[in-house]
């Protein structure tokens, strides 16, 4: 299978967004840890469909104008994995749901751990919205692409819900 690329500009820092033929493979932050998301190696395409609608809808994102994402996703995973990011993308648009919440979600409650792990390998981040899992004591905990880029797009998502800040931890 073949991968490609492009890097989009954003109010988090620049984007690396991946697809294969199938859809979205992964959205990477700028510092983003090598070893977290590994993919076959991949060729710069700029106008490759699934990279262009991904940055359209993230700009959208970003703008405040959209609230749900409708692109395929391809996760590249262990099975437990997909599940896991499966659960990421069913939580609401300006909701938040804790480790032990996608545990019990995805019919294994006691994997709390084992969900805090897949939710840190999660290769579509904004999208598969990992940064909406926060602690068990509403704090906002790890997140691949820093605790205040978590709170910027969490602010981004409440601020349409005149919800309450979030705390770092």
């Amino acid at each position: 299978m073949s991968y490609f690329c492009k890097v989009m500009p954003s109010p988090v820092g620049a984007l690396t967004l991946i697809a294969s033929d199938l859809g979205l493979t992964a959205i990477l932050w700028q510092d983003d840890n090598p070893n977290r998301v590994r993919l076959p190696d991949m060729q710069e395409n700029p106008t490759h469909p699934v990279l262009v609608e991904t940055e359209r809808q993230l700009n959208e994102y970003f703008a405040g104008t959209r609230t749900t994402f409708t692109m395929t996703l391809d996760f590249v995973g262990t099975e437990f994995q997909k599940k896991v990011w499966q659960a990421l993308v069913a939580i609401p648009f300006g909701e938040t749901r804790s480790y032990a919440d996608i545990a019990r979600d995805i019919g294994n409650p006691k994997a709390v751990r084992a969900v805090g792990a897949a939710n840190g390998k999660n290769p579509i981040s904004i999208i598969a919205p990992c940064h909406r899992v926060i602690g068990s004591n509403g704090k906002l905990t790890g997140f691949a692409g820093g605790l205040e880029v978590k709170a910027f797009l969490l602010k981004i998502e409440t601020a349409k819900q005149g919800e309450a800040e979030f705390t770092l931890k």
